[in-house]
């Protein structure tokens, strides 16, 4: 891979960034997808055994003979990239300012397997609102990073880059960017860096919003740790008070941590997924099995139905981590997590939370108030799923609006 950027400067100074993929890793790539073996067909009719063989071998074909990675990368040129070394690393990240002076500065940041390629659809209704409907003063300066050893960020050689750290490098960020006041946006693994932001909260942070709200009690969250196996039956410990709402949640998470055995595999063996460095088709099929949802809606994609991603927005990411080697160093974000995913984070500043109802759970509006007692937002949507603004930008864009409103 081969990028361009000025030469290098000192330290937290702020470099152009360019995006130029050598046409030779182009064709290494079509020609190890043309070279995979593919595995026997799953021996169930349905996505219980993961990723299945038709969806796999559809994105191949439609990756070797049709996909144009030049497209995307037109896209990222056109947007204003830059790097900076903070702590050591270079952290990558896109800055659009709207035209509207007076606009609330915001960084967004992706998840796990996405990555800046999540939000590039959000990127004119937030910055340019008048454009999409919306009123010029729910506008904002945008700051779309990537996390460390995701996209064209630098690759942690040492432990220690965990989501808290990440968030203090964050509020670096935006410190060197020159806001002295600033929200932040997440969902999946940046919902957590966000959420973290709000416990750490910064002098210049006035508020977060989320769209994988960290809720869960802490004691029905230990329930269910000790019962990712399906050992100890969490859900037949669960305290007797649970309104219906806080149930389905409940069945919802059981569903889920007994089904993301990737989550475990990375958080334990990273170094161990050699193939995702070695294999594109490989690569790509252990990121299209992130929940049972997602994958749903990536196989109707596949299978010639229209939805809220397209083949190429699913391939557009997929090759961003190809072509920048990245599916190892990404993995490695759950090794160095120590917290629980999804357990309350004791966030004090102003949060406000959007609901999809696709989501890995439904966040009950009792456990967000518990979870952010300075709630300024609380939604349900209609349809969406976990990849909110890859999926439902027009819906998210208004989430934040409104979410963020009270705090201009």
């Amino acid at each position: 891979m081969a990028v361009k950027t000025e030469a290098r400067p000192r330290t937290a100074e702020i470099r152009p960034f360019t995006v130029q993929i050598p046409d030779a890793d182009l064709a290494d790539l079509r020609r190890r997808i043309a070279a995979t073996r593919w595995p026997d067909r799953e021996t169930v009719p349905d996505q219980s055994q993961g990723t299945q063989l038709a969806t796999v071998q559809a994105l191949a074909r439609y990756w070797e003979q049709e996909y144009d990675w030049r497209k995307v990368e037109a896209r990222l040129n056109s947007l204003p990239q830059f790097l900076t070394e903070i702590d050591g690393l270079d952290i990558h990240f896109i800055h659009v300012r709207s035209k509207h002076e007076d606009a609330l500065p915001l960084i967004v940041t992706h998840g796990w397997p996405g990555s800046i390629i999540e939000q590039l659809k959000i990127i004119g209704p937030l910055t340019d609102p008048t454009a999409h409907g919306a009123s010029a003063s729910d506008a904002f300066h945008l700051v779309i990073p990537s996390m460390p050893g995701y996209g064209f960020s630098g690759k942690p050689t040492q432990p220690g880059w965990d989501p808290e750290h990440i968030a203090r490098a964050w509020t670096e960020l935006m410190r060197r960017l020159g806001y002295p006041r600033f929200v932040a946006q997440g969902g999946d693994w940046g919902a957590i860096v966000t959420d973290l932001l709000g416990v750490q909260a910064p002098p210049e942070l006035a508020g977060i919003h989320s769209n994988m709200p960290c809720v869960i009690p802490p004691d029905i969250d230990a329930l269910f740790q000790s019962d990712i196996t399906g050992a100890n039956n969490a859900m037949g410990s669960l305290p007797p008070n649970l309104s219906a709402e806080e149930r389905r949640a409940c069945e919802q998470l059981d569903f889920f941590w007994k089904h993301a055995a990737y989550g475990l595999f990375m958080g334990t063996r990273p170094q161990t997924l050699t193939a995702l460095a070695d294999s594109p088709v490989g690569l790509a099929a252990f990121m299209l099995d992130h929940d049972a949802a997602s994958l749903a809606l990536i196989s109707r994609v596949f299978a010639g139905q229209s939805e809220g991603l397209s083949r190429d927005d699913i391939l557009d990411n997929v090759t961003l981590f190809w072509l920048t080697n990245t599916g190892v160093s990404a993995a490695r974000l759950y090794a160095e997590f120590k917290l629980s995913f999804f357990v309350t984070k004791g966030v004090s500043v102003p949060a406000a939370v959007s609901v999809f109802p696709d989501e890995l759970f439904e966040a009950p509006r009792s456990w967000a108030e518990r979870a952010y007692p300075n709630l300024i937002h609380y939604n349900r949507l209609d349809k969406g799923g976990h990849f909110a603004a890859w999926e439902q930008p027009q819906l998210l864009s208004q989430e934040i609006r409104d979410g963020f409103r009270s705090l201009r």
